[in-house]
């Protein structure tokens, strides 16, 4: 397994090993040792999840301010561009993010931890992207921010994505810095 710590502070990529032949392929999603091994990761899993979306739809950006999940994601199919980015006021990195595709045949992961806003475009027909998160689903502490704000300038690879109403009506970060 080959980890990067990326531009943000605790976001890793995760390269796992690929066994593959004519038959197919087998990866090792995750693994307990090894991922406290070789990428430090401490935190326990309670909750994984399975999003299957169309060419052009973006979910996110997506956070949990009270119980903040941390993320381990990545596509089973097909092919996504992910993205974790900083929208905390409070922090040294506010406002600054990383992205890259993610996909079935790259097998790629992002670790992404508690307190980072996640996003994903799906650049494929189809894409199933999963992930196994470190806190249980708490709506009533939901935030983000708005894909296309021009302060944090993600270089999304599509410019009119499908968006729920909920992901197309998130503040901006210049509106995040007023309400605190």
């Amino acid at each position: 397994m080959r980890v990067e710590q990326l531009a943000l502070p605790g976001v890793l990529l995760i390269e796992p090993v690929v066994h593959g032949d004519e038959r197919g392929f087998f990866v090792e999603t995750f693994h307990a040792k090894r991922y406290l091994d070789e990428a430090g990761h401490t935190q326990q899993f309670v909750q994984d999840n399975h999003s299957r979306s169309r060419r052009g739809v973006l979910r996110g950006l997506h956070l949990q301010r009270v119980r903040p999940q941390g993320k381990l994601v990545r596509c089973s199919r097909g092919e996504v561009f992910d993205v974790a980015a900083d929208i905390d006021p409070e922090s040294a990195t506010f406002g600054r993010w990383v992205g890259m595709a993610l996909s079935d045949s790259n097998q790629r992961q992002l670790w992404i931890p508690p307190g980072y806003a996640h996003g994903y475009l799906v650049l494929s027909e189809v894409a199933d992207f999963q992930y196994k998160c470190t806190e249980y689903y708490h709506p009533q502490s939901e935030a983000g921010a708005v894909w296309n704000d021009p302060d944090l300038a993600i270089e999304w690879p599509l410019a009119d994505p499908i968006l729920s109403p909920k992901d197309r009506a998130l503040p901006t970060l210049a509106e995040l810095k007023r309400r605190r």
